[in-house]
């Protein structure tokens, strides 16, 4: 499995924090709202999860120096 660049992660995570606090300061700021989705979506996709708040959870844990996916479990599988 390849890993994301540990210090990508960090700087897009990084990044949607900032966008999220700009979001709430400026809730109906639709560009800022659309960087918002884009950052987030950005996330999803290089940590493989389906929302924004599993991506940012994931993204924490990796960065903290887990594996991206740490939390899903291996049972039933062979060797599991």
């Amino acid at each position: 499995m390849l890993l994301p660049d540990r210090n990508t992660v960090d700087r897009l995570l990084r990044h949607y924090r900032a966008r999220e606090r700009t979001v709430l300061a400026r809730p109906c700021d639709l560009s800022a709202r659309r960087r918002f989705e884009d950052t987030a979506y950005t996330l999803c996709v290089l940590m493989g999860e389906r929302t924004a708040r599993e991506a940012v959870q994931a993204a924490e844990r990796y960065v903290a120096g887990g594996r991206p996916g740490s939390r899903h479990t291996l049972e039933g599988l062979p060797g599991a």
